[in-house]
């Protein structure tokens, strides 16, 4: 089942943070919902160094980062 991670909307650090705790619950594949190109850089790069391969894909303004690993 997928895990979604809603962080549309929230400053930095909290989208990273949000999706590091989904990672540790170890639950895949995770989609995590962004809506700036900052959060999406900083969540992919956290994501890399965890060891996931990360798909992202522009919806709109908004981006969906899908992790698995």
């Amino acid at each position: 089942m997928t895990v979604i991670v809603d962080a549309r909307g929230l400053s930095c650090p909290q989208p990273v943070i949000l999706a590091q705790n989904a990672i540790a619950s170890g639950d895949y594949p995770i989609e995590v919902m962004v809506d700036t190109v900052t959060s999406r850089e900083n969540v992919r790069r956290m994501a890399e160094k965890q060891g996931c391969k990360v798909e992202i894909i522009q919806q709109g303004d908004e981006f969906k980062l899908v992790l698995a690993k």
